[in-house]
């Protein structure tokens, strides 16, 4: 049931871990060594400096690698959980044969391994990267952190995650699995029916088709408001740490931000295209048209990007805000930080038009699902 192949399509977790391996990998390695001159730094200003880059490689492991984290996590219950949903017949027939929940839940041990390859990737990059990084980092000129290789980030951001998300898809899977045989054979273990409430309005058919596209994709809101809250966030961010830190640490935040951004809306998307395939159909058959039918499906997912972008760009302004403001408040030439309006200029649009170019592409991908091949399957 479960196999190398199934564990190709979390590919986007991968690239997630892969990211919060590399900057996580850069500053928990950096914080070793700061703590190892911990005694040699002197000086007011020295030592001011010594507090405030500790404090700041704390703050980015906590805030980029936790958040990551658990977005992958999200992902891989979302996945498991879909194809337990798909794949419920099949799985009704192992259990009746006589196969336990358990028995079958154990092979989704495998999917620990796409974490595993994401990490190992990210921390290969961080190690690449690191002579640049401490270069950096120590162009202030009151101390100079010698570099050191450690073995904790394969223990902190590959072993250990990949036991963790194994033995966590064993459990969910295990979890999806403890249904009644004929519940799973009858292929309706995910299915619930909402009950409208009582006294609202009957909402006309492809606006209630657009209402409950989105209701029935919960999990998918999530994905795409936080692909927008990254694009957002880590676009921003990028211009003002031209100024604040480096050119290079801009260019790595901006690239960081962009690949997970529309790596998320484009698997969410494909979800939703997927999930909607025998609607369109249908909808094709009783006479309704291609932009109809589109819009009905995508529609309701554009309000969630918009607000994750304007959650993304009040958290990148309060983060920066605290960075300068609190810890490096004490620090010589320290440059003031106000809102960025010229960077908000620039990312709004850019992300206006390449959402709305992507979102585009999927709609034309539902015009063009077959209505034969989509009405035979199963």
């Amino acid at each position: 049931m479960v196999t190398v192949k199934d564990t190709l399509k979390l590919f986007g977790i991968s690239i997630v871990i892969c990211c919060a391996a590399f900057v996580c990998t850069l500053f928990i390695n950096y914080r070793i060594d700061l703590v190892g001159i911990g005694d040699t730094v002197t000086g007011g200003q020295a030592v001011k400096l010594y507090d405030a880059q500790l404090s700041t490689s704390t703050v980015v492991c906590a805030a980029c690698g936790g958040s990551l984290i658990l977005t992958s996590i999200v992902m891989l219950l979302t996945y498991i959980k879909n194809l337990t949903d798909t794949r419920s017949k099949e799985l009704g027939i192992m259990k009746a044969l006589g196969y336990t929940g358990f028995g079958i839940a154990k092979h989704f041990w495998i999917f620990g391994l796409s974490v595993f390859a994401g990490a190992a990737v990210g921390i290969a990059g961080a190690a690449a990267y690191m002579p640049t990084f401490y270069e950096i980092q120590n162009k202030g000129g009151y101390f100079t952190v010698p570099r050191e290789s450690h073995f904790t980030a394969w223990v902190l951001l590959a072993l250990i995650p990949s036991a963790v998300f194994a033995v966590l898809s064993v459990l969910f899977a295990y979890r999806r699995l403890k249904k009644p045989v004929m519940k799973l054979l009858r292929e309706d273990a995910g299915a619930k029916v909402r009950k409208s409430r009582s006294g609202s309005a009957e909402l006309p058919f492809l606006k209630e088709l657009k209402r409950d596209t989105v209701r029935s994709r919960r999990s998918l809101l999530f994905f795409i408001g936080f692909s927008a809250f990254c694009f957002s966030c880590n676009t921003q961010m990028s211009f003002s740490m031209t100024d604040l830190a480096s050119d290079t640490m801009g260019y790595m935040i901006l690239i960081i931000g962009l690949i997970i951004a529309y790596m998320m809306l484009i698997l969410a998307l494909s979800s939703v295209v997927r999930g909607s395939a025998k609607t369109a159909a249908m909808m094709r058959i009783f006479g309704y048209e291609d932009g109809e039918i589109s819009r009905s499906i995508i529609n309701g997912y554009r309000p969630v990007a918009l607000i994750g972008f304007i959650l993304g760009t009040g958290y990148q302004f309060g983060l920066l805000k605290v960075m300068v403001n609190v810890v490096f408040k004490d620090i010589d030439k320290t440059p003031e930080y106000n809102f960025d309006i010229k960077a908000l200029c620039i990312a709004l649009p850019v992300f206006i038009i390449s959402y709305e170019l992507i979102m585009r592409f999927f709609a034309g991908r539902i015009k063009k699902q077959p209505i034969k091949s989509v009405m035979m399957e199963g």
